[in-house]
């Protein structure tokens, strides 16, 4: 990722925590980060692929989570999890509106995030897993934002939803 593309994505986030999604362009974009709409088109041909590069940014919080392989996985993932919802946190206002008015662009990276949170945890992103993840995640960044406060609901929410995911898993003989 560029130096050029994080600034262009940082001032999406800035953008996006006043003015709706649909009314953002890439040229507002450029503007904002103060950079020429051609640089920045060589890095970048859209705000979708501005989601991209803030999504990677904020699954790399969550990769650097130090897992320690005598912990539990429920624990190591929860960690992981948790790492990300942090990374979100500073962002709060401008991606509650983009999930909010663009949800279709924000859920096509929850699959990388989902391998992301499993390979921080230190356990192998295996297609079922992935998918099943990326459900939980899901339901999580939805209860992130409606949760406002010490994220209490959000880490209530996490710890079941994993102990569902380990269920789950477990029946498909994909657990862990």
């Amino acid at each position: 990722m560029s130096v050029q593309s994080q600034v262009a994505a940082d001032a999406l986030l800035k953008l996006a925590a006043d003015r709706p999604w649909r009314e953002i362009t890439l040229r507002d974009i450029a503007e904002e980060a103060g950079l020429d709409l051609v640089d920045l088109y060589g890095d970048v041909q859209s705000k979708t692929d501005l989601l991209a590069v803030i999504s990677k940014d904020m699954d790399l919080a969550a990769l650097r989570t130090a897992a320690t392989p005598s912990e539990d996985p429920h624990d190591r993932l929860f960690d992981a999890v948790m790492a990300r919802v942090e990374a979100m946190e500073p962002h709060r206002a401008a991606l509650t509106l983009i999930g909010r008015e663009a949800p279709g662009f924000v859920a096509l990276h929850f699959p990388s995030t989902a391998r992301a949170i499993w390979e921080a945890a230190g356990l192998e992103a295996t297609p079922p897993r992935i998918l099943v993840l990326t459900a939980v995640w899901a339901r999580i960044a939805q209860v992130w934002r409606d949760d406002e406060g010490a994220l209490n609901r959000t880490m209530a929410e996490i710890d079941k939803r994993l102990r569902q995911m380990r269920d789950v898993l477990g029946r498909v003989r994909a657990g862990f």
